[in-house]
């Protein structure tokens, strides 16, 4: 049992990054590259007798930059293809000249892929904007990669959704124009996207699934639930800060007039009482409880007036037994349902924003390593995550399956609206 305590405060968990702008990043890059090859006393990386194929994987992945949206002109390209010819000789001079043009170039594509990309994510904690590493950290992330080979045919500096969508556009693993586009359209969601062995939650609202991951591998994956079409649940990176237990659901103003009022117009205020709503005064820390008989609900149900309400703890509460905060202006968290037959459906889009949870007590033991219970029936008990976990809610509407991609259908009408914006066609093609 976990003892519950206040939910930290943190500046960087209130701050929204504009989209696509990420934080200045300060690099080193030839001093760090110098670095590396002075650590291991000149011996080559690329060249080495064990690197196999890696070179010839890398000259293609700069080739075809511009599948990625870069220009290959910028990683001198072909004067690097020319210095590994010229190393073939087995000059040592020639093999030292070209391991380091390769490595130059590998460092400023890989820096240029770890750019936040320019879509509309929303960025609550600046920790997870994408930015570039520094080339000392992606020449030792290399080096130390069991097979170099193997690191670059699957973009190991990359989450590994990407390497495979970009592997589906080269090989033209696609049946149409339209899916061509929508895997141009992924492949730059992907990109804000992690890559490395840390702990993080995956929540793809296109396939209405979470996953969560750890060394490098998906551990676990569950239905969820959320935002209809008229609330799309955005997409954003934030941290998971803590749980909490028994939860209050403050109902949004637009939830309240949608779904509450009407019931309450039809059915009187015993309405609220029957499934545990308050009326409170106002939407301070200190609110007081108001008589539901002093408001026009018609005038809620309406839109005209905006009220408060707080469902409480119990078997009713749209919650259930518990929610996990990353505080976001955009008021969205995770959270279990007593709504279990909504999990049943093969389209999920039934939630104002939020996400519920098929196994929120399942999600629960992996974030904080033991069952959550709650201590009694105080409201909101709040347990802090020692180690904050990062959880990406993206929209991937072409995922990699096995050796195929699947589509999802663009149920919030992302993929038409950005291709709109390119200037590309439709998606009838589809």
């Amino acid at each position: 049992m976990l003892a519950a305590a206040p939910l930290p405060s943190s500046a960087a968990s209130a701050a929204v990054v504009a989209a696509g702008r990420a934080p200045a990043v300060a690099l080193n890059d030839g001093a760090g590259i110098t670095d590396f090859y002075r650590a291991r006393g000149g011996r080559p990386l690329w060249l080495a007798s064990q690197s196999g194929a890696a070179p010839q994987l890398m000259l293609g992945l700069l080739y075809s930059a511009a599948t990625d949206g870069l220009d290959r002109n910028r990683y001198r390209v072909e004067l690097v293809a020319k210095a590994l010819r010229d190393a073939r000789r087995g000059d040592v001079r020639a093999v030292s000249r070209a391991d380091m043009m390769l490595s130059q170039a590998f460092v400023a594509y890989a820096q240029d892929l770890r750019r936040a990309p320019n879509i509309a994510i929303v960025y609550v904690d600046r920790e997870l904007v994408p930015g570039p590493p520094m080339a000392r950290a992606l020449l030792d992330s290399a080096a130390a990669a069991p097979s170099l080979e193997v690191f670059v045919e699957n973009m190991g500096w990359m989450n590994p959704i990407y390497g495979q969508l970009r592997r589906a556009l080269t090989s033209g693993r696609f049946s149409s124009e339209g899916e061509r586009a929508l895997l141009s359209l992924n492949l730059e969601r992907a990109r804000a996207l992690p890559s490395g062995s840390q702990r993080y939650v995956v929540v793809n609202t296109a396939a209405q699934r979470l996953e969560t991951y750890e060394n490098g591998r998906m551990l676990d994956s569950m239905k969820v639930v959320v935002g209809k079409p008229k609330y799309p649940t955005p997409m954003m990176n934030a941290f998971i800060r803590a749980a909490a237990l028994n939860p209050y659901w403050n109902v949004p103003p637009d939830l309240a007039a949608e779904r509450i009022a009407p019931n309450v117009v039809k059915q009187g205020v015993g309405y609220l009482k029957g499934m545990g709503y308050q009326l409170l005064s106002d939407w301070g820390d200190n609110p007081t409880i108001v008589d539901p008989r002093t408001v026009d609900w018609q005038a809620v149900a309406d839109g005209r007036v905006e009220v408060r309400i707080r469902q409480l703890p119990g078997p009713q509460n749209a919650l259930g037994k518990m929610k996990f905060v990353f505080p976001n202006a955009e008021g969205i968290f995770l959270h279990d349902t007593p709504d279990r037959q909504l999990l049943s459906e093969a389209s999920r889009l039934y939630s104002g924003g939020c996400i519920r949870l098929e196994d929120a007590s399942r999600l629960g033991r992996w974030l904080f390593g033991v069952d959550l219970k709650k201590q009694g029936s105080a409201a909101e008990q709040i347990v802090p995550i020692p180690t904050p976990v990062p959880l990406y809610i993206t929209y991937l509407t072409a995922v990699p399956n096995g050796t195929s991609i699947a589509y999802f259908d663009d149920v919030y009408g992302r993929d038409a609206a950005r291709l709109a914006a390119l200037g590309s066609g439709n998606l009838a093609a589809r």
